[in-house]
């Protein structure tokens, strides 16, 4: 007869030298271990269909391992760690990521539909967000303000092009409750933040420059924010504005954008992604603008 306490057992001493010993490998092995311990107490059960009724053995389990292991052990970890391995087991995942500590996984689990959790670890990934960072942007509703086709496309793992990363409306950083009012008072809370504000922008961007300096004849020019967006490979012109989208924006934007164009971008480079980011969107005047490399999005003021 298996003994499945044994074997849980002897995996969690496993993870806990680990911890101690190779500092460098013990977030994978940590997390692989967990999986396979969820597995045991499932098959210990008497399978997934019998799990949640099996609340006896894991306070059982728990009361030994809290005295022959580490305290830490407690029937909710244990109840967590075989939810673990009943959702990813579903998911047919080539690899547990390295990138995502347990404190990930015990996050991402506590959304239930399997299409968010996805989506947040393929955030984590892509963008090496810590904990705190992932809370934030979980808190912040990022995938439901995704629209409903990138959603489509990422349940069918469909590569997403950078416009379609990008969130509407877009949440910056406002810890002190600031009323901004001009356009130069919300580059500066951009600017306080920037670093946090490209997290919540999407994945790999990298920031260049803030009022870059331009000359196109004998006028200069100041681009409100100019980033490099290292995933997709492109240039990225953000024009700030106050109020509501205006025709004219929408031509100051292009005209940056060639700029960058002809003077920035490398030849292995694509083409420079605009992003105007007002107040209020113009769902009208955008239905006549064919400028499908200009991105318009709205923001929002978060402390």
């Amino acid at each position: 007869m298996i003994n499945y306490y044994e074997q849980v057992k002897e995996k969690l001493i496993d993870t806990e030298t680990t911890i101690r010993v190779k500092d460098y490998t013990k977030n994978l092995v940590m997390i692989e271990n967990y999986f396979e311990i969820g597995r045991l107490i499932v098959e210990a059960q008497g399978g997934e269909e019998h799990a949640k009724y099996g609340d006896g053995l894991i306070k059982e389990y728990s009361l030994k391992l809290m005295k022959e292991v580490d305290k830490k052990y407690s029937e909710r970890l244990l109840r967590r760690i075989r939810q673990f391995y009943i959702i990813f087991s579903k998911e047919n995942w080539p690899t547990l990521s390295a990138k995502m500590s347990w404190s990930h996984y015990d996050e991402v689990m506590k959304l239930k539909d399997i299409n968010k959790i996805n989506y947040y670890i393929l955030r984590v990934n892509e963008g090496n967000l810590g904990i705190r960072e992932l809370r934030t942007i979980i808190k912040s509703k990022e995938y439901e303000r995704l629209p409903e086709d990138v959603k489509e496309k990422l349940k069918s793992k469909q590569e997403l092009e950078l416009k379609e990363t990008i969130i509407n409306p877009i949440v910056i950083p406002n810890p002190k409750d600031i009323e901004i009012t001009k356009e130069k008072e919300l580059q500066k809370l951009i600017m306080e933040n920037i670093y946090l504000f490209l997290k919540r922008l999407g994945t790999g961007y990298h920031f260049v420059g803030n009022e870059y300096s331009i000359r196109i004849g004998d006028r200069n020019y100041k681009i409100d924010l100019l980033l490099y967006n290292k995933v997709y490979k492109s240039y990225v012109v953000i024009e700030l504005k106050i109020g509501e989208l205006k025709h004219s924006y929408i031509s100051q934007v292009e005209l940056y954008m060639n700029y960058v164009d002809k003077n920035l971008k490398d030849v292995t480079d694509n083409k420079t992604i605009g992003i105007i980011l007002c107040e209020r969107d113009n769902r009208l005047l955008m239905e006549y603008c064919s400028k499908e490399d200009i991105i318009i999005r709205e923001y929002v003021l978060n402390n």
